[in-house]
């Protein structure tokens, strides 16, 4: 796998960093887009926008998953208590 993806903007290409997810999917770094070539994007919901890289979390939404440490959410909330899971 490439460590970048390349985009054409306005005739214009650019590399972008490629990052792995916690479940190892890959996500593009678009963080300079902006600087680079003037251009945004639209994600309307940011249903495909990560807001910041975690090593302990996963978030599905379209499947409803949300782990954390490994742990499915559910089971957390209903089997641990606040000192159990903030260690």
């Amino acid at each position: 796998m490439s460590d970048t993806v390349k985009l054409e903007v306005n005739e214009k290409s650019i590399d972008l960093p490629l990052v792995l997810g916690s479940e190892g999917e890959i996500g593009i770094d678009i963080s300079k887009l902006r600087s680079q070539t003037k251009a945004i994007t639209l994600d309307p919901g940011f249903v495909n926008t990560g807001s910041c890289e975690s090593g302990i979390t996963f978030l599905d939404g379209e499947k409803g998953v949300l782990r954390y440490r490994g742990y499915p959410i559910e089971q957390l909330a209903e089997k641990s208590n606040f000192l159990e899971v903030s260690y």
